[in-house]
């Protein structure tokens, strides 16, 4: 799988194919080049995942409507509970 392969991916998609792999590699089945290859895959596709979540999270935002009826954003971690 290329990086091109692994851009063109879903979230989800990549999170499948990710939890395959650890499975593969935690069962000690597959031959030692395979084992590597497996893992570089793995490498490429946790940070891809990391990638599409640091995006999302930049996303979540509060909306606040002010008492004259503007409505406003405010990034998720400076919302006081």
């Amino acid at each position: 799988m290329t990086q091109e392969d692994i851009e063109n991916l879903s979230f989800e998609e990549a999170m499948t194919k990710l939890e395959t792999i650890v499975r593969e590699l935690e069962s000690g089945r597959i031959k030692l080049d395979d084992a590597v290859s497996a893992y570089e895959q793995a490498v490429a596709l946790k940070k891809f995942c990391e990638g599409k979540l640091k995006a999302a999270q930049l996303k979540i935002e509060k909306l606040e409507i002010s008492p004259n009826g503007e409505m406003t954003t405010t990034p998720l971690d400076k919302v006081e509970e």
